[in-house]
Order: structure tokens, then sequence, then C-alpha cells
């Protein structure tokens, strides 16, 4: 019984031999640098720049919607270096700017991530989907502007509130003030973002200003 018992004593030792014993202060600093800065404001940060950088960097960046998906698919990094941004390092696609002016030929506005579908050339489809809110899918605003980097932010949570941010603040300020009702068949003028995907998919736009016209 001694001998198990001196067996067992060795073993443990072994064990602690092996582990290392992290300071508390480690495992704190560990733990804060992956939680959110309780300080940061994103919707403050967004609503102090949305209409002196925000709206004058899409309108002299957006292209005709027309123009920007052909080149698109022609040459995507053609259009992405006229007409959008992405960062240099990573693999991610070009988000592109675009000026969209046409027809509602259909509304969803059922679901809380209501969308309209936009006749382009007056061929009775869809060309693009606008989002109108209020909850959007994606970070297009943020990712086309070429003056915010994810270096800038503590951490990957904080980068992601930020981009959420301009989603609420657009559709606090703008998409909100749209009506519901008898879409179909109006103009729509829209200034937005999309993430460039493949040729056959449809633009999922992001507004940052859309007007709507009398029926067509």
């Amino acid at each position: 019984m001694r001998w198990v018992g001196l067996v067992a004593v060795a073993a443990a030792g072994l064990v602690l031999a092996s582990c290392r014993f992290v300071p508390t202060s480690e495992v704190k600093s560990l733990t804060a640098a992956e939680q959110p800065d309780a300080g940061f404001d994103p919707d403050k940060m967004v609503a102090s720049i949305w209409s002196s950088k925000v709206l004058p960097y899409f309108e002299k960046k957006a292209g005709p919607f027309a123009e920007v998906r052909d080149l698109a698919a022609a040459s995507p990094d053609q259009a992405g270096a006229k007409f959008g941004y992405k960062p240099k390092s990573g693999e991610v696609p070009w988000t592109l700017m675009v000026r969209l002016d046409g027809v509602i030929v259909a509304a969803d506005t059922e679901s809380r991530a209501a969308t309209i579908s936009v006749d382009a050339i007056g061929h009775g489809k869809a060309d693009a989907i606008v989002q109108i809110g209020p909850a959007m899918r994606g970070t297009a605003i943020r990712d086309a502007l070429d003056f915010v980097s994810f270096n800038n932010f503590t951490n990957q949570i904080d980068f992601a509130r930020y981009g959420k941010a301009f989603n609420l603040y657009v559709d606090r300020e703008v998409l909100s003030k749209l009506p519901r009702d008898s879409l179909v068949g109006r103009k729509v003028s829209v200034i937005g973002a999309y993430t460039l995907g493949s040729p056959a998919e449809v633009p999922l736009v992001t507004p940052v200003e859309i007007n709507l016209g009398p029926k067509a």
C-alpha cells in the first residue's frame, strides 16, 4: 500500500511539473483585451462624421449602377479601384458604391429586414435589392470607407459594433421615414454600397441616401 502511495505522489509531481502557473495579472490582461472598450461609443462616432465625411465620400465615389455592375463583371479590381474600397491586407471582397435610379418592382415590408427590388434598366426585373430596414445585413457602409481601418480599434468586437452603428444611424435618420405601403411602381433614387459577389448574384445595396418619386 505504501508503494502505491509513493507512485501516486510521484505521478502528481510530474503533472504539476508540466503545468505553467499564469499570474493573475496576466489572466486579467488577456481577458480585458478581449472585452469591448467601456468608453467606446460607436453611435456617437458615426453621427459625428456622417454629414461631414460619409455622405461627401459616397457622393464622390459612387458610380452609375449599370456602369459599376458591368465593369465589376468584366474586371472586379478595376471596378473596385474606381468605385470601391477594400483593405490591402486580407482576403476580403471589394465593396462598391453606386448611384441607383430605377423603378420599384417588388417590396418586402412584412419582415424587419425589409427590402425593395429595383429595375434599373427598364426590363421589368430586379437589378438590385435595396435594404430599407430596420434590420439590415452586413456592414457595407463601414466597409466602403477608405478612412476606416480595423487597426484603429481595440478589438474585433468594437469594429463590429462600429459597422452596425452605421446601419442603425441610416435606419434612424433616413429609412425609418420611408412609407411602407404602395411602393411598387414608384421611382426611386439611391446612393449606397454593396459587397461584390458573383456576377450571377443580385447586388444587395445598403443605402446612405434614398429618395422616392411618383409612380412611373
